[in-house]
């Protein structure tokens, strides 16, 4: 259950590894620690592999992209999967520009995600090759995405996970559909990255990765409900959103959580 992972990332503290992008690093690690995560920021290639080696999940997340960024990803993901800890691929912007799409299928051929978590344009790239999108934004919906999210889970024997106002959670034999959030999250930078973040702390306690998916995906929705009670605006959001991750409690998950497992 999503509490039952909660309890236990509260309980382990894992070490999660993050390559992510400069937009999104402050708010990421403040996500990870409000949850009981211990987050570690670190994509300089001399020492990525030694941080992957030690971590309990790696997250790469290519919104900034450079040649000497790419390197480290490939180093750690390459060292993550050498030792079986789980990977999360965050795809920002694929199929935006050939730069980012290719990056994006060469970290999958390379070293094979336990997860590919993106919006339904960014999924769309990677599983059929169709272009487009309004920078780092989703222009598709997670309906019409799904069937090659399935394909693309299938392809890479992982499980994919979408973002969108219904979030899809897509393994090779089965689909979670959860339909938690609030609509002032897309206005508020870097919430895709912080779901990602999650997913790979999750992974960190759940040996499922497609229950863990989900059950971060349920937090992200829940935790997004509560935030925009308690707020009036995106600046405010974000912090009432931290406070969320960090008091949220059993019941608020039990009493709204509004997931389907097909």
């Amino acid at each position: 259950m999503v509490w039952d992972d909660l309890a236990r990332i509260r309980e382990r503290a894992p070490l999660v590894h993050n390559i992510t992008n400069y937009v999104a690093m402050n708010v990421t690690a403040n996500a990870l620690l409000a949850v009981g995560a211990s987050p570690v920021m670190a994509h300089a290639v001399e020492e990525v592999e030694d941080f992957a080696a030690m971590a309990s999940a790696l997250v790469i997340n290519i919104g900034t992209l450079s040649p000497a960024w790419i390197d480290g990803m490939r180093h750690a993901a390459r060292e993550a999967r050498r030792r079986g800890v789980p990977i999360v691929l965050d795809p920002v912007g694929s199929g935006a520009t050939a730069y980012r799409t290719a990056a994006a299928e060469m970290l999958i051929a390379e070293a094979p995600p336990t997860v590919i978590r993106g919006n339904a344009s960014e999924i769309l790239s990677l599983a059929t090759g169709q272009q487009g999108t309004r920078g780092v934004d989703s222009i598709h919906d997670t309906a019409d995405a799904t069937p090659a999210a399935k394909r693309l889970a299938e392809r890479h024997q992982c499980v994919v996970s979408m973002s969108g106002p219904v979030d899809v959670i897509a393994g090779a034999d089965r689909i979670i559909r959860v339909r938690n959030g609030h609509p002032i999250m897309p206005r508020v930078t870097a919430l895709g990255c912080i779901a990602s973040a999650l997913t790979g702390a999750y992974l960190a306690v759940n040996p499922s990765p497609l229950d863990a998916a989900a059950h971060a995906m349920i937090l992200m929705g829940v935790a997004g409900e509560i935030a925009a009670e308690r707020s009036s605006g995106p600046a405010s959001f974000q912090t009432a959103f931290i406070d969320t991750l960090y008091g949220i409690t059993e019941p608020d998950l039990a009493e709204r959580a509004k997931a389907e497992w097909l």
